[in-house]
């Protein structure tokens, strides 16, 4: 295993004064196992088979991590996800407690037709850290880097906010990217981003990718904006911490019924919730496997005998993105 990135790593990384640090390549090791069982599935049209595969691989690595983790943002309830699900605890109960998000797929459409930026994806901060939105399914969210601290802000219509991170980056407007779920509900969003002179990047799926991609420093795009899911926001923000950059979500509620169970979970339906309200403190790590190819991570590829795949990992404690490029022995996997 090779680790490539802007603070090197050292044997400092892997003392015990640092456990995080420890958890955080033990984590990979989840989603690594989670991407390569998912491989054989991947432009298979069996989105349940390859989704089933990650998950079972996931937790299986999980459960021999020193932690005491809680599942915040799971595969659903207890009932409906045997695997994963939300209140699950993970780890072998010793060490530091921690709020956990865990998508053993993120993209598993994508996965299915064999598209690019599906990722393995888990993240975690500190016990009591993490907003669980789970009764609202989605939110609408604004993503940029550092750039866009102070300067944009999701109350704002969308073309000031381009002008403004245009102005912020001295960049021209028309030399502006933005990311869109390509949905129906967008297509007036769209059409107001187009109208400034701005570009768009439109997803199929996979909205984690496009706010970690509009945050970091050398990413194509600008911004990433939009309704997606609400445990996708939370998951984008443990990674945003590590960029330093701007995260913003307003829950979206698809009727009253679920504006009232959201209610009746302790959330606020049309409060702008802030990075630090999304997951509060710094101590965030976030890593994400890739499943397929795309513009974070490469995808799982098989060759010779052996099983490559390339992950990130972000800690907000120390603002570091590293990428991890692991060689697997093909014999130990299939």
């Amino acid at each position: 295993m090779t680790a490539d990135s802007h603070e090197i790593t050292s044997a400092e990384d892997l003392i015990p004064l640092h456990p995080d640090r420890n958890i955080a390549l033990e984590l990979v090791r989840a989603t690594e196992a989670a991407a390569i069982r998912s491989a054989p599935f991947i432009g298979r049209g069996a989105k349940e088979s390859a989704d089933g595969a990650a998950v079972d691989a996931m937790r299986a690595f999980l459960s021999t991590v020193d932690f005491d983790g809680v599942i915040v943002i799971g595969e659903g309830e207890k009932d409906n996800a045997p695997m994963l699900f939300n209140g699950e605890h993970v780890g072998t109960g010793r060490g530091r407690s921690y709020d956990i998000a865990v998508d053993p797929i993120d993209g598993t459409t994508l996965t299915a037709e064999g598209r690019n930026n599906a990722l393995s994806v888990i993240a975690l901060s500190d016990r009591g850290t993490m907003l669980d939105a789970s009764s609202v399914f989605y939110m609408d969210k604004l993503v940029t880097g550092p750039a866009g601290v102070g300067v944009v802000d999701i109350r704002l219509p969308i073309a000031e906010n381009i002008q403004r991170l245009a102005k912020a980056l001295g960049k021209p407007v028309e030399e502006m990217v933005v990311s869109v779920l390509n949905r129906p509900r967008h297509q007036q969003l769209i059409a107001e981003i187009r109208a400034t002179g701005a570009g768009t990047r439109l997803m199929s799926d996979g909205d984690v990718a496009g706010g970690i991609n509009a945050a970091r420093h050398d990413a194509r795009t600008d911004m990433c904006v939009g309704i997606g899911g609400s445990p996708e926001g939370i998951v984008t923000a443990c990674a945003i911490k590590a960029l330093g950059g701007h995260i913003q979500g307003r829950l979206w509620p698809r009727d009253d019924d679920e504006a009232q169970k959201g209610r009746d979970a302790g959330l606020e339906i049309g409060r702008v919730y802030e990075a630090d309200d999304l997951v509060a403190g710094s101590n965030t790590i976030f890593v994400a496997t890739g499943v397929t190819d795309g513009a974070l991570v490469e995808g799982v590829r098989r060759k010779d005998g052996y099983v490559y795949t390339e992950s990130v990992v972000l800690r907000g404690h120390s603002g570091t993105l590293r990428r991890i490029s692991s060689d697997h022995l093909e014999s130990k996997w299939f």
